[in-house]
């Protein structure tokens, strides 16, 4: 009735944070969210979510599963899920997400292609297969 394998909650709650003012150059790859305050000049890659905050900046091609911007970002963009714009926020590059929330006011100057997450559609054919 239940299910009863554990699931890792090890993680659950952790967020690491880079405070303004500070700035990293390389890439970063994270597992828990991640909360960019300063400047990242590099690539970024987590299986959850980051929040780039109204003073944050990155340089570089970001990967994950939803974003929030608020402040600046230029690059490429690849988000599997939501990718919320707000208002304060300027993006320049190329985009792939999911989903795209976009606030009014926001600066959003950059290609944009929407992946669908449903699986293809089967043909006639892998129909009769499938049967």
């Amino acid at each position: 009735m239940f299910d009863k394998t554990k699931k890792d909650t090890s993680q659950l709650g952790q967020t690491n944070r880079i405070v303004e003012g500070t700035v990293i150059k390389g890439d970063i790859t994270s597992k828990t969210d991640f909360r960019l305050d300063g400047t990242l000049i590099g690539n970024y890659n987590s299986t959850s979510k980051l929040v780039i905050g109204p003073s944050g900046e990155v340089q570089g091609d970001v990967k994950c599963v939803n974003v929030d911007i608020e402040g600046k970002f230029s690059g490429k963009l690849e988000v599997a899920e939501l990718l919320g714009v707000k208002a304060t926020a300027r993006i320049k590059g190329e985009v792939i997400v999911g989903k795209l929330s976009v606030d009014p006011g926001a600066v959003f100057e950059a290609t944009c292609e929407m992946k669908s997450n449903l699986k293809t559609i089967p043909s006639d054919e892998q129909k009769e297969k499938l049967a």
